[in-house]
């Protein structure tokens, strides 16, 4: 059995829970951090951080470990965007244009800075190349990129996995002065105390981590039961240093949290402010309601850059969820098949859970909901309606 390390006495459900998926092999390790009441009450790595490589040794997974967040990165993008709004920068309701003229080609003239954040701009699926393509290059891809055929930007949703946040790490650039990455790190990160954080990492940066740095593995089985623990792209030298603002930001889970204690504690934490109350709550708010979702097929409200609690369109269905304990004002961001952040201001909690094997779809809805479900109820925290 894997020696869970630090606070884990008090969460023998999630210990339990992620030592039968890790036997199962649905992941090779794992990451949690809970904030209870502004406090770190859980700070667990178990497992392993990078499987054996040929000649490379395994490495276990420490509290240290910067693990990828995937599209859990996505809400640093909207705090970049509300603090740009907050200063008088850039409007909600602003033409993407106004900031990035060459967007408004082949009809998307009319898109927003809400539409980008809501995913109801209409251009969820643009090949942008690889990690190593050039950032100026994979703009340009998108400014002349169509709208998708009879979308009315605000009238249609459907889950934009990257297109979008490309879009915006432009804008936030553009009026702000600094390359997206910059931004995240100086105006966000580092004031948060979030050191080891970052959204493209300079390669020098990536070298001196070395072995601090986990991989996402693939533990989706093809037809047998044997899992093929490749590492994903995203996890490559390119996938690492490339800015993706939508899919990687690194960083180790009990600093990830310190994002969503910022966001409960109405955008200061530790002499910090980051953002004003009224900016939280109207990311926080149900912005797109009820809007059936053309990439994830399901009904689904959304705030602004953030997933609010969806379980009113059905605990079991809903893709992405907070689990069954979660207050219904709980909003944050998941990640592909592996990560979970958000904050719930009714239970006065933070919580940030990297799982770093991508298992399926199928597999990886009911595994977060479990590890989610037995996190709140470690904490004697349950809702049966």
């Amino acid at each position: 059995m894997d020696i869970p390390q630090r606070e884990t006495a008090d969460f023998p459900r999630l210990l339990q829970t992620l030592e039968q998926q890790q036997a199962a092999g649905l992941q090779i390790g794992a990451q949690v951090a809970v904030s209870h009441d502004g406090r770190v009450v859980c700070d667990m790595a178990i497992g392993w951080a990078r499987p054996q490589y040929g000649e490379e040794s395994a490495v276990r997974m420490s509290p240290d470990t910067l693990m990828l967040w995937l599209s859990s990165s996505k809400p640093v993008a909207a705090v970049a965007v509300m603090q740009l709004v907050e200063q008088g920068l850039v409007g909600l309701d602003d033409p993407v244009a106004r900031h990035v003229p060459e967007f408004g080609a082949n009809g998307k003239a009319a898109v927003t800075i809400r539409h980008l954040l809501t995913h109801t701009g209409g251009f969820r699926f643009i090949d942008v190349g690889d990690a190593a393509t050039p950032w100026d290059e994979i703009i340009r891809r998108l400014c002349v990129a169509p709208l998708e055929r009879n979308w009315v930007p605000g009238e249609r949703a459907g889950y934009h996995p990257y297109t979008s946040w490309y879009i915006l790490g432009e804008v936030v650039s553009r009026a702000s002065g600094l390359c997206y990455s910059d931004y995240a790190r100086k105006r966000i990160f580092e004031p948060l105390g979030m050191t080891d954080c970052w959204i493209g990492m300079p390669a020098t940066t990536r070298d001196a981590y070395s072995s601090r740095l986990g991989v996402m593995v693939n533990t989706e089985t093809k037809g047998d039961s044997t899992a093929t623990l490749a590492p994903h792209t995203w996890s490559t030298f390119e996938g690492v240093t490339a800015c993706v603002p939508g899919a990687n930001g690194h960083g180790p889970a009990r600093q990830f949290v310190r994002l969503y204690e910022m966001l409960l504690a109405g955008g200061t934490l530790d002499g910090a402010t980051i953002l004003q109350p009224e900016s939280i709550a109207a990311m926080s708010d149900r912005v797109r309601v009820g809007m059936f979702d053309e990439t994830f097929r399901h009904a689904l409200d959304w705030g602004l850059g953030v997933i609010p609690n969806n379980r009113r369109y059905g605990l079991d269905t809903v893709p992405y969820g907070y689990g069954r304990h979660a207050g219904d004002g709980a909003f944050g961001h998941s990640g592909s098949q592996s990560s979970a952040a958000f904050c719930d201001p009714e239970n006065r909690l933070a919580i940030a859970v990297v799982l770093n094997g991508t298992c399926g779809e199928r597999r990886h809805q009911p595994r977060m909901r479990a590890v989610l479900e037995a996190i709140y109820e470690d904490l004697g925290i349950t809702r049966t309606d």
